[in-house]
């Protein structure tokens, strides 16, 4: 059996890591691929198997898999041949509307996406309330398992202190201080309609943050993967860039509270049930102009929508009090978004793409539907 995974185009992260992964100690017989690219070849672990993305070494592996992996859509040209099953496990809880949802389109960039999602023979959905959210967004007729994410069982297994404590020391972070976790989304009209200018610019204001904050928190900054800007910090401010840090569930674990914006991480992070705020500095813009929501955030957010820097800092200072009084509205969040997040994801997934049996779960299968 050829399977061949890729994530973001060329990374080793996510949903296809945690399936990969699982099939390793499940003992799946498989010759294995990745996709990768010029700036990730060299960060895969030793022995697993790249080929580059795009090019012609990534359409041969394409086109020659028993089983395709991926977080996202494909987008290159290659032709899916009869008999190979191709799981899509997608990203994230959508808050923000996503492909053909989105409110201003831009003409013809979906082309590609649209030809990938004609591929697709299973959609993984990481809870109820987003099942029918993405198949309307893809215009997907085919399976959607409510599976939740692999990617997330170490939130929620047992060797979650160990993470924490592991990633904690890889950055260097002493005992007693407060990991403020800040994962904002991108902004369409950065990366798509200013072409040559920044498209990130950090609106936190890191000397009020090290004033307030700075004896016994520290900021760290993971920008979204679209995003190419990277802000320069100060070395003397309390402040860090994780963004390559690939290895999301250890993030999480390690921080002690996040602060987002319309970013699916909000999903995600909740399965540790620590804080969060959202720090939604350009809520009108982002929702009314750039995107739109599936629903309304300031009703359902575990956490106060804040407008300006100073107040976010006066939040973080505040957040023991804040977390009391969201209590009620977090249980309800995680109630509706995290039901699946139980820790045996990929157990699940595995069972759907590598039945027991030997047979792979493919187009034909009579368990689709």
């Amino acid at each position: 059996m050829r399977v061949v995974y890729s994530c973001f185009r060329g990374l080793y992260a996510d949903n296809p890591r945690a399936v990969y992964e699982g099939a390793l100690a499940r003992g799946v017989e498989a010759t294995t691929t990745w996709l990768c690219n010029e700036r990730t070849e060299g960060t895969f672990p030793p022995g697993v198997a790249t080929v580059r993305y795009p090019g012609r070494e990534a359409r041969a592996a394409l086109e020659s898999a028993d089983v395709v992996v991926a977080n996202d859509c494909i987008s290159m040209e290659w032709t899916k041949r009869p008999g190979t099953t191709y799981l899509q496990s997608w990203h994230g809880t959508p808050l923000k509307r996503i492909h053909h949802d989105v409110v201003v389109e831009r003409p013809g960039w979906l082309d590609g996406p649209d030809r990938d999602v004609a591929r697709w023979d299973h959609l993984l959905s990481p809870n109820p309330a987003s099942t029918e959210r993405l198949r309307h967004a893809f215009r997907y007729q085919g399976p959607i398992h409510e599976t939740g994410y692999p990617r997330n069982d170490e939130l929620s297994g047992p060797h979650r202190e160990e993470i924490r404590a592991r990633m904690r020391a890889r950055l260097g972070i002493p005992d007693g201080t407060t990991a403020v976790l800040y994962a904002p989304t991108w902004r369409d009209d950065l990366v798509f309609d200013h072409m040559g200018a920044r498209d990130f610019e950090l609106p936190i204001d890191l000397a009020g943050f090290a004033d307030r904050l700075g004896a016994d928190h520290v900021l760290l900054v993971r920008l979204h993967s679209i995003v190419t800007d990277r802000p320069e910090f100060p070395p003397d401010l309390p402040v860090r860039d994780v963004t390559d840090v690939v290895d999301t569930a250890g993030l999480y674990l390690a921080a002690d509270l996040l602060v987002t914006d319309y970013s699916s991480a909000m999903f995600d992070f909740a399965i540790t049930g620590r804080p969060m705020l959202f720090f939604t500095y350009d809520l009108d813009h982002y929702r009314d102009g750039l995107r739109g929501f599936y629903f309304d955030l300031e009703e359902v957010a575990p956490g106060p929508l804040i407008a300006t820097s100073k107040e976010l800092i006066d939040s973080i200072a505040d957040v023991e009090a804040i977390s009391a009084e969201y209590a009620h509205r977090y249980a309800l969040f995680r109630q509706t978004f995290c039901s699946l997040e139980d820790g045996h994801a990929t157990e699940r997934v595995l069972d759907l793409l590598f039945p027991p049996g030997g047979s792979t779960a493919g187009p034909t299968d009579p368990e689709r539907g």
